[in-house]
């Protein structure tokens, strides 16, 4: 069994699926119209969008006959707490050799003679 952040990572994986997304926070959409903008069949873009829906980020409605895409974006906070957790690692990695490379130029620790 698959966790939920492994299922949401795969799916954000593939640029389609990212662009259906990026559309979607624009407004929900039918799946012709977010199949406009790609050059594949709209059996392809559905089952971009079933991946989307398993990962939990986007929802179908029903309007009548409209059965409009919806984003949904919880899935991505634990996205979101995964980069943050690895950008504050990678910072205060960054800060210590930056330290360090300073410490290197000062007069004070070169060789007197």
């Amino acid at each position: 069994m698959t966790d939920a952040l492994s299922t949401t990572l795969a799916a954000l994986a593939d640029p389609t699926r990212r662009a259906i997304l990026a559309r979607l926070s624009l407004g929900d959409a039918s799946v012709n119209e977010l199949a406009e903008p790609f050059d594949m069949t709209l059996a392809a873009v559905s089952k971009h969008i079933k991946v989307l829906e398993g990962a939990g980020l986007v929802s179908r409605g029903r309007q009548a006959q409209w059965r409009p895409c919806k984003l949904e974006a919880a899935p991505m906070r634990e996205v979101a707490s995964l980069v943050e957790f690895y950008r504050k690692f990678w910072e205060q990695n960054l800060d210590q050799l930056d330290a360090y490379l300073k410490k290197l130029q000062t007069p004070e620790t070169k060789t007197k003679n």
